[in-house]
């Protein structure tokens, strides 16, 4: 039994660690910069919601598999915002990212 569950943990942290590094690789293709970890997506396919744990405050957007450009939205420590979810034909949202501000380069 023990041998099963460790076999099973070491699956897990193998495929959590292959989502991590496609998302990473996504990001890196798009160009785009991804929030602190204390930021959280979840998509649906009408609605995408995203949480701001941190203690700061985030201009965020979705970025999407499709393209589909959406405004940025200030979201505040605490906040959970919204944005439109990846619908129903085949469109998958790749993540959250930060959006330039009018300092940035």
């Amino acid at each position: 039994m023990r041998s099963t569950i460790t076999g099973l943990t070491a699956g897990l942290l193998a495929v959590s660690s292959g989502v991590a590094a496609q998302a990473a690789s996504h990001e890196a293709e798009a160009g785009w910069d991804s929030p602190p970890a204390c930021v959280h997506v979840n998509s649906g396919w009408r609605y995408t919601f995203v949480t701001n744990e941190c203690s700061s405050a985030y201009d965020l957007t979705v970025v999407y598999s499709d393209g589909t450009n959406v405004p940025c939205r200030l979201a505040s420590p605490g906040d959970i915002i919204s944005f439109p979810g990846y619908g129903t034909q085949g469109n998958k949202v790749l993540g959250v990212a930060l959006c330039a501000t009018d300092g940035d380069t």
